[in-house]
């Protein structure tokens, strides 16, 4: 995920209003003309025959990837072993309220995240000068508006209370970008709901960065399910929420690009 889903809607929605625009123009103001002059032997100009053809199909991907469903691709290895570098995803929408498309600006509010939910939002960036800002990540939200959080020796604790975790064994692999040996799988028990996160081998940081944080009005503090190899709001802060982009809620597609091939066994995964 990056800008490029970004540029992707511009790009629809500069296309819609062209060809909008030039079908529209042609059929209230020039088509008439050539009626007149040439009765029903008229013959549309190549640019409108396209146009007219294009624009209905272009505005229905609009309007879906905008306010239904919207793809994306998993590009690493911070949401593991709930998600793992390859898997495409599909995002609800309209989860969180109805969203100008490109601007992301809300325009018909229906729900908040819930702690547990795993989300698409634009990332804030560290600091106005960050060339990542803006780029689509994926994290699972952990601490809500008012919340406070904190993660100390691998262990999480919500509101002062410590969140019940079970083993659930070892995990060994390799990805794209890193060896993982002796690493844990670990069920994180929200007050919500149970999902997978996965820690490495003490002793050092194998649990990720450390800290408290409380979540402000509007802002959510998120964490990747790969808890030791995680970029997430433990380092770079909170997300507001004018920066949602929609919920995760199922796997269409996989893709092993290390190895190559495609993962049956993951497709129509659920995303919890």
């Amino acid at each position: 995920m990056g800008n490029l889903d970004l540029e992707f809607a511009a790009l629809l929605v500069a296309l819609t209003a062209f060809t909008g625009i030039v079908w529209a123009i042609d059929h209230w103001l020039f088509r008439p003309r050539r009626l007149r002059v040439h009765s029903d032997k008229a013959k549309e100009p190549v640019l409108v025959e396209y146009c007219r053809s294009f624009f209905p199909v272009i505005f229905l991907v609009l309007m879906v990837r905008s306010f239904l469903a919207e793809p994306f691709r998993i590009p690493s290895d911070s949401m593991m072993p709930t998600l793992f570098d390859g898997d495409f995803i599909l995002v609800n929408k309209y989860a969180y309220g109805l969203r100008v498309p490109v601007t992301n600006a809300k325009v018909i509010p229906v729900g908040q995240p819930a702690r547990g939910d795993v989300v698409v939002f634009r990332y804030p960036g560290m600091g106005p000068n960050d060339p990542t800002k803006g780029s689509d990540y994926i994290k699972r939200v952990i601490g809500l508006p008012g919340d406070e959080v904190t993660y100390r020796g691998r262990t999480l604790y919500v509101n002062g209370m410590q969140v019940a975790t079970l083993p659930d064994g070892s995990y060994s692999g390799t990805t794209r970008s890193k060896d993982y040996v002796n690493y844990t799988r670990v069920t994180e028990k929200l007050p919500e709901l149970d999902h997978e996160i996965l820690l490495g081998p003490p002793p050092g940081f194998a649990g990720g960065p450390e800290g408290s944080w409380r979540g402000s009005e509007g802002h959510f503090l998120v964490m990747g399910d790969n808890r030791s190899n995680s970029l997430d709001g433990r380092v770079w802060g909170l997300v507001p929420e004018a920066n949602l982009v929609g919920k995760a809620f199922v796997i269409w597609m996989n893709w092993d690009f290390k190895d190559g091939g495609v993962d049956f066994g993951r497709l129509g995964t659920v995303i919890k």
